[in-house]
């Protein structure tokens, strides 16, 4: 599952080595917060998937990884069977319009999203504790 970093200016998805290597990507997702326009949760991640994966990884109920395009845009996705999850709507930036992602911390995410964090990254699971 992937870590979430929250400042006062951006949230951060950091992937770990395997999943920057399903999903093809180098560097981690900072999402300016200024872009967030709306944070769901979900408990099925992947009736949210929309397009094809490209570049990405898709083993069906098993896990699903990297951008997923679309004629609604590019989405980045990191689902792991059907565990909780977080869909996050963005608008106005630059490379996605939606993140799907598994995680355990999606309510955590929501209360530390109304805060006023710190400028330093913190993990969204110890803002909100």
């Amino acid at each position: 599952m992937v870590t979430l970093l929250l400042d006062q200016t951006q949230l951060e998805v950091v992937l770990s080595p395997t999943e920057r290597a399903l999903s093809f990507r180098k560097r981690n997702i900072v999402v300016p917060r200024s872009t967030i326009d709306r944070v769901q949760l979900t408990d099925d991640a992947w009736t949210w998937l929309r397009g094809v994966p490209n570049p990405g990884t898709n083993l069906p109920v098993a896990v699903a990884a990297g951008t997923w395009k679309s004629a609604g845009g590019n989405d980045f996705v990191i689902i792991r069977r059907r565990k909780s999850s977080v869909v996050i709507d963005l608008r106005g930036h630059d490379e996605f319009e939606r993140l799907v992602l598994t995680t355990k911390h999606g309510v955590a995410l929501l209360k530390a999203l109304r805060l006023e964090v710190a400028s330093e990254p913190e993990d969204v699971a110890d803002l909100v504790s």
